[in-house]
């Protein structure tokens, strides 16, 4: 659907856009085929589609793929979808908030580990994959369209300034590709801001148990939080100031000397393994 026919069924359906939910919608299907192709759809998968919007993603996938399960919150969308939408018949359409939503029935519905394309609406971006790290056992795969500060975000090595809570929770259970560069002229409406797609491949739980010891997951969220959550701060006043965490000074010291960690050093200069090491020494502690 070119940007045309876009305003068009937008004016005459009275389905602006709205400013609430994040709405962008894709204008070229070029790029939409350009990411399912990326993001290596097979005719034997059963994809999970997070916000249909008016198609433009919804039709490549439903070319390539078994199955599309399409998740759209926007109602005046879904009323136009069932009556002159034209999607295939291999796609699902259900009314749903995504935030809402039960990915673990939403697995056992696609018959394994959920698969996930989604164009995003930038305000719930983070949120969202806050939701994929805590239901990462259902996951296999995401390929998101996100604002490219977020996906720099995901990508980022230690030492880095976009190095952040993302990079490292996410790199935890998560290998994490740059697929695609998308400008804002690709979207109406047009964003102040550029777009990347990446491609999250979660780890099976056997390979991630190799990269990773066992280690008390909120723990770690909680010492990654308070971490970040002051950066500037010495990874001691940081995290023995972090309101969710418990612990001394003199605590959080000896548990950095007994992981071989300099009690000078700042968050963002610590790798994933040096968080859960920290972690697995803390969680003993109490």
């Amino acid at each position: 659907m070119n940007l045309k026919k876009i305003k068009e069924v937008l004016r005459h359906k009275e389905l602006a856009p709205l400013k609430k939910l994040g709405q962008n919608f894709l204008i070229y299907p070029e790029t939409a085929a350009r990411i399912v192709h990326l993001a290596g759809v097979t005719a034997q998968d059963t994809i999970l589609e997070l916000g249909v919007g008016l198609g433009t993603l919804t039709g490549p996938l439903s070319k390539q793929a078994k199955h599309v399960i399409g998740l759209e919150i926007d109602s005046g969308i879904i009323a136009w979808q069932n009556s002159e939408g034209n999607l295939a018949e291999n796609v699902t359409l259900i009314h749903q908030d995504l935030m809402k939503a039960d990915f673990h029935e939403l697995a056992i519905q696609s018959g394994g580990k959920l698969k996930i394309v989604a164009n995003l609406p930038y305000s719930i971006s983070n949120p969202l994959l806050f939701k994929l790290i805590d239901n990462r056992g259902d996951m296999e795969w995401a390929v998101l369209m996100l604002q490219k500060e977020v996906a720099m975000r995901l990508v980022a090595s230690p030492s880095t300034k976009e190095y952040g809570i993302l990079s490292v929770l996410l790199g935890g259970c998560a290998e994490v590709r740059r697929l695609l560069d998308v400008g804002p002229g690709q979207f109406f409406p047009r964003p102040k801001i550029d777009s990347v797609v990446v491609k999250i491949q979660f780890y099976p739980t056997p390979a991630r148990a190799a990269v990773l010891p066992e280690h008390n997951e909120n723990i770690l969220r909680q010492l990654v939080k308070g971490a970040f959550q002051q950066r500037r701060k010495t990874l001691v006043n940081a995290l023995s100031s972090a309101p969710l965490l418990s612990y001394s000074k003199e605590e959080i010291k000896q548990a950095l000397s007994q992981a071989g960690i300099d009690h000078k050093i700042r968050a963002e200069n610590l790798t994933i393994e040096h968080f859960v090491s920290l972690c697995r020494i803390l969680s003993n502690r109490h």
